[in-house]
């Protein structure tokens, strides 16, 4: 196993807790890890085959902004991204989640 799978392997063990209803951000995961590899978490997610095991699509930008989604920043990916969050009660509006800090889940 190389040190990269590893890596996604606990970035994978860290996003499975985060509840339905609730998002987190790519720098708390990284944080989680104690690591400032906040883009590394990204890439991670990006490429995670146990979707939807592994909710990645609640994982958002610290600002509560949506970031990505299967390696897409616009488009398809992200309407679909949208849809699963409001399908699990999460509003987003502007492109951005409502009452972001009230629905942002630390570990």
């Amino acid at each position: 196993m190389t040190a990269n799978k590893t890596f996604s392997e606990k970035v994978y063990r860290i996003t499975r807790k985060v509840p339905k209803g609730k998002v987190s951000t790519y720098k708390l995961i990284a944080e989680a890890l104690h690591t400032k590899a906040y883009r590394a978490v990204g890439q991670a997610l990006r490429n995670n085959p146990y979707a939807p095991a592994v909710p990645c699509h609640r994982v958002v930008a610290s600002d509560g902004r949506i970031g990505g989604f299967n390696g897409q920043t616009k488009g398809m990916q992200i309407k679909k991204k949208v849809a699963l969050l409001r399908k699990e009660g999460i509003e987003i509006k502007n492109g951005k989640v409502v009452g972001f800090r009230s629905k942002v889940h630390g570990f």
